[in-house]
């Protein structure tokens, strides 16, 4: 094990991060390294920058495995290297897409209610429709305030 490695472990451990993040986060700065066949206290900004365009372009990876490999890296440079570098500006993390719900037309869910063959049956679901929309603009609304 490197001195590197294990300072950052025990950074990690100090803080009490998860065993499963210590590993991911140890896993994804050694894939760093070998990118560049080098020692990530030697790298700096603009192999980062490169990391992240072949992590989004050749590798083709999500956002959110983009997202993992960011955190490992701001831990490794601010906490265990001491990096004072504008980690927001230097380690960008990407944009995750938002998913659009998908929601039925009138004449789907009057499709959809007309194959329910009890009345009961087709109350119970409009009940538990009705639940579900008031959830949503509770949270809808809950988000808004914090922003």
């Amino acid at each position: 094990m490197t001195s590197l490695r294990r300072r950052m472990t025990e950074d990690m451990q100090v803080r009490n991060l998860s065993p499963q993040t210590q590993a991911t986060y140890v896993q994804q700065v050694s894939l760093f390294a070998r990118h560049f066949n080098k020692s990530p206290e030697i790298l700096g900004p603009e192999e980062i920058h490169s990391y992240q365009v072949y992590l989004t372009n050749e590798r083709k990876l999500a956002p959110s495995s983009i997202i993992i490999a960011v955190a490992a890296l701001r831990f490794l440079y601010k906490i265990t290297l001491h990096r004072a570098w504008n980690l927001e500006e230097v380690i960008p993390t990407p944009k995750k897409p938002q998913k659009l719900p998908i929601v039925l037309t009138q004449e789907e869910v009057l499709k959809f209610l007309a194959g329910v063959r009890s009345i009961r049956m087709c109350c119970n679901f409009v009940v538990e429709l009705k639940v579900w929309v008031d959830d949503r603009k509770l949270s809808s609304s809950q988000r808004t305030d914090r922003e």
